[in-house]
């Protein structure tokens, strides 16, 4: 690689974690610069998962009160995340470069739909939430977990590990749907379950020698620094105005990749 991919990887990377850490989104950015790089979609793809995992662990530990307890939900949805993950990769490696290639348009601008039209789905939840909510009636955090809420994250699981922009804000929406609990604990579940997931299908893809590690060496340690240092100030910003952004770059890009 010369010098000037390496810094443009870098810089992406540096931004996607401090987008990820902050509000989410870094997939939109990796994404398309890698394929603006000449790399493969499927490759590109690939690369941006396996760089981008890193980001996803701090997450899950700035919810680590959250998440204690919640230790049978996490159970269920740990193996029904982890058969998703599974099944998005393979799915992933198993589909054609044309194939792919066109789908990727569609993708990304879906994706971008969803980060887009997150705050509005955020206040008509939380809004739900309130109307449901009795001092009695109130899920409790240990009870089972409803089926359809499996059958959401399942479905939100394959298409994560497939391609994974907007996975947090489909997982949120599956998640506050089907269980009647505080958005904090809920959220706290959706960062780890993307952790679930994410980490499943790296590990699908390494196992099949299908990972440019070139770029991974300078994505993932880039994606690591935004996502310490860089979140740390992305958090100061406005959220709407990152947010902003994420979905004008991505659209842009789909838009692109479309035309």
């Amino acid at each position: 690689m010369s010098i000037e991919i390496i810094v443009v990887v870098a810089l992406a990377g540096f931004f996607a974690g401090a987008l990820n850490a902050a509000a989410g989104g870094g997939t939109l950015i990796t994404f398309p610069v890698l394929v603006w790089l000449g790399i493969p979609p499927i490759t590109a793809n690939i690369c941006s998962s396996v760089g981008l995992l890193t980001g996803y662990l701090g997450g899950g530990l700035a919810y680590r009160r959250e998440l204690s307890v919640q230790k049978r939900r996490i159970g269920t949805f740990a193996a029904v995340s982890i058969a998703g993950g599974v099944l998005g990769a393979v799915l992933l490696l198993s589909t054609s470069a044309a194939v792919f290639d066109g789908l990727v348009p569609f993708l990304v601008l879906g994706s971008a739909a969803l980060l887009g039209f997150q705050p509005l789905l955020s206040k008509r939840l939380a809004k739900r939430k309130e109307k449901l909510r009795a001092p009695l009636a109130q899920t409790k955090v240990n009870a089972g977990v409803p089926l359809w809420a499996q059958v959401g994250v399942m479905v939100a699981a394959v298409y994560g590990s497939y391609f994974g922009g907007g996975l947090g804000v489909m997982l949120l929406a599956v998640l506050a749907l089907t269980i009647n609990d505080d958005l904090q604990k809920l959220n706290g579940l959706k960062t780890l379950l993307s952790l679930f997931i994410n980490f499943i299908g790296v590990m699908v893809f390494i196992s099949t020698a299908s990972v440019d590690w070139a770029i991974v060496a300078v994505l993932a340690p880039a994606a690591l620094i935004g996502g310490t240092l860089g979140g740390s100030i992305a958090r100061k910003l406005p959220t709407i105005a990152l947010r902003t952004v994420v979905v004008v770059f991505a659209t842009i890009s789909g838009l692109v990749l479309l035309f």
